[in-house]
């Protein structure tokens, strides 16, 4: 009659092999989360190297620049003013509105219609069309990053129609120079507003840019940080794989060769065919087989019969318990040593 609970490959086998198992899956998901996160901090590194050493703007690096969107002020940001900027650009729409109400104005209000008026060498002299409908548009879509640059695009209007109509008596030509010297006018009025916004603009850019690299250089320590503590983590995860992978103690082998000792003939069998399986110089066919611990693989690799072995060891145990707690007493013709 079979002791209780010795069954090889019974339930205490399948506990041991379950528990292998959940600490396999454990190992494995903890791997998956590791190289997860290796991956993401090497974008983020790659990344601050391009911005350190190849000067790469934030705008062009995505992780840099999603994490500091939340640091910009929107509005601000995009169009790159200043508020005393942006009041000056606006009074810069209201003299565009007051030269667009002038009686000469209508040859500018719009793009040339070069086609409808035949001027075949058009774009051969004028190499950047420009006129007041196309400068209001720029400027309501934010274009324009400062006063002067819509100061060049409407002297460009004038400078294009004297241009492409040199004769200084041509109607177009006359028209253009005499809006040009109001508009100087009113620009020079409007100069020192300009100064000023210009030098307030210098300033909180100055202070944007200090703060953005300030911001950057912490995303460049907390990087830093998460990759020593991953370092941590990968070295923890080594040593907790190596304690499941490490040599058996010698009680453990005293255990072990007990409780293989003690195993009824049918399931040694199984028990020395999976020997065999993990150690192929093994050999079983004699009458008496010296089963030497040492030999049998203490360090499994990862194989399938590495983990073969560690299911077999840990049943062993189990049962090795069992068999020390029945008080029942088998012979047999093998030596474990």
């Amino acid at each position: 009659m079979e002791p209780a609970n010795t069954d090889l490959f019974g339930s205490g086998a399948r506990e041991a092999s379950e528990t292998d198992a959940a600490v396999a899956r454990r190992f494995s998901n903890q791997v998956d989360a590791m190289i997860s996160k290796a991956n993401e901090l090497e974008q983020r590194v790659k990344e601050l190297t391009d911005f350190y050493t190849h000067k790469k703007q934030p705008k062009n690096l995505k992780w840099i620049s999603s994490c500091l969107k939340d640091k910009t002020d929107g509005a601000q940001k995009e169009s790159g003013c200043s508020e005393r900027m942006q009041e000056v650009m606006c009074q810069f729409g209201t003299i565009l509105k007051q030269l667009s109400a002038h009686k000469w104005a209508e040859p500018f209000l719009e793009p040339v219609d070069v086609k409808g008026l035949r001027l075949r060498d058009y774009y051969k002299i004028i190499k950047r069309p420009m006129d007041f409908s196309t400068i209001q548009k720029q400027m309501e879509a934010n274009v324009y990053k400062n006063a002067r640059e819509i100061y060049a695009d409407v002297r460009l209007v004038f400078s294009n129609a004297m241009t492409y109509n040199e004769d200084n008596k041509h109607d177009i030509h006359v028209m253009a120079k005499t809006l040009q010297q109001k508009f100087e006018e009113k620009w020079i009025h409007l100069i020192p507003k300009v100064v000023a916004a210009e030098k307030r603009q210098i300033d909180e850019e100055a202070q944007a840019l200090a703060a953005q690299e300030a911001a950057i250089a912490k995303l460049a320590r907390d990087t830093n940080n998460e990759l020593n503590h991953l370092n941590l983590l990968i070295e923890e995860l080594r040593e907790s794989v190596m304690q499941r992978c490490r040599k058996m103690s010698t009680e453990e082998k005293r255990k072990l060769s007990s409780g293989i000792a003690s195993l009824c003939p049918e399931y040694l069998f199984k028990a020395l065919e999976l020997i065999a399986q993990s150690n192929p110089n093994f050999q079983d066919s004699a009458e008496e087989v010296d089963i030497d611990i040492d030999a049998q693989g203490h360090h499994p690799k990862k194989t399938l019969r590495s983990l073969l072995h560690l299911t077999w060891v840990a049943a062993i145990e189990d049962i090795a318990v069992t068999v020390e707690h029945s008080g029942s007493e088998r012979g047999s013709g093998f030596f474990v040593s």
